[in-house]
């Protein structure tokens, strides 16, 4: 990339280029530069900037080909943004819309199969959620969680509902801790309800939906760093035990690729450390296997389903010497080959 950058956002455009926003450098400065990768000829370039800087915050694309952006931090340690803008990559310009009835970070933001967004959770708002309808470009409010959350996952289901599960919180079994609660949101009435709880606690895990309508839970930080996976069934709304990944990992990615598989790369390993290891799930076999490491372990960076199949990696904190620092490096994931 033009800038090295971690905690951003990537999102791909209908065209096919992967829009990079936001994101944090190690000396504390926060971007307010974006930018575009093309993958047919493998580069990068300026997107212009936005008009906020912004980490933790939430990229979306719409269904009009816009990407909405919502909330983050100024800074590390603040202030807490409401504000929104949009990007239009037929212009390639910012525009600000309407600020969300809540300043919020480290939320989640889920576009639903009426093309509205819901914006839910994270430091900063409570458990409060609202909706952003983008043909009047305004936010109303919507019912709030049963509790707080953060470091959680948002994951929409095949019948339109949206699964939240875990993440630090409050008023879910837990105060400032790991739970394992989830909570089901149902936009016809826009309520949410309490589901069955996960097997562990955890935060900074993943969450992705299967061909067949499951969601796999993997990884994340309950006391320690967990490799164990979990896998939630939306007719019964229970979860039952899965294999293991090959090893503990948080602030991972996981990719649903083209076959049905769900990669699952990098992250903060078990040794305190990033780790450029790599592993798929067959949801057909439910086993996990080692694929092709990454050139630089990494976590905290940000990874994008290409049309073609492959998978970008792009930023991210790596260890460079003794320490810990941003990184702009960027590099491809072939399922064809595994490397």
């Amino acid at each position: 990339m033009i800038q090295g950058r971690y905690s951003h956002t990537a999102t791909r455009l209908p065209d096919g280029r992967v829009l990079v926003v936001g994101g944090l450098t190690y000396n504390g400065h926060v971007q307010t530069s974006a930018e575009l990768y093309d993958p047919e000829s493998g580069s990068w370039a300026a997107a212009g900037e936005t008009l906020e800087v912004r980490l933790l915050h939430t990229a979306t694309l719409l269904r009009d080909g816009t990407v909405l952006v919502t909330g983050g931090l100024v800074g590390d340690g603040g202030p807490v943004l409401a504000s929104a803008e949009l990007y239009d990559p037929d212009t390639e310009t910012w525009t600000l819309t309407r600020d969300m009835t809540e300043a919020r970070y480290g939320h989640t933001a889920t576009l639903l199969d009426d093309g509205s967004v819901l914006v839910v959770g994270g430091d900063g708002s409570g458990s409060s959620a609202e909706l952003y309808d983008p043909g009047s470009g305004t936010w109303t409010a919507t019912g709030g969680m049963t509790g707080t959350r953060y470091g959680y996952t948002a994951t929409l289901l095949l019948d339109g509902r949206v699964l939240v599960a875990g993440g630090f919180g409050s008023g879910i079994g837990c105060t400032g801790c790991a739970t394992a609660s989830a909570e089901l949101y149902d936009p016809i009435i826009g309520t949410w309800t309490a589901t069955g709880s996960m097997i562990e606690p955890r935060v900074y895990h993943t969450g992705t939906l299967l061909p067949g309508g499951k969601v796999i839970v993997a990884g994340g930080r309950g006391g320690d760093t967990v490799a164990s996976a979990e896998l939630y069934d939306p007719g019964s709304g229970s979860w039952i035990a899965t294999a293991s990944m090959v090893i503990p990992r948080q602030q991972q990615m996981a990719t649903l690729l083209p076959d049905g598989k769900v990669l699952v790369v990098g992250g903060h390993g078990s040794k305190n450390a990033p780790t450029a290891s790599a592993e798929l799930f067959d949801p057909v076999s439910g086993t996990w296997f080692v694929t092709g490491n990454m050139i630089q372990a990494r976590y905290s960076y940000a990874a994008t389903l290409l049309l073609d199949g492959r998978v970008l990696v792009a930023g991210g904190v790596a260890r460079v010497g003794a320490n810990d620092m941003e990184v702009a490096s960027a590099e491809l994931y072939n399922p064809g080959s595994g490397s």
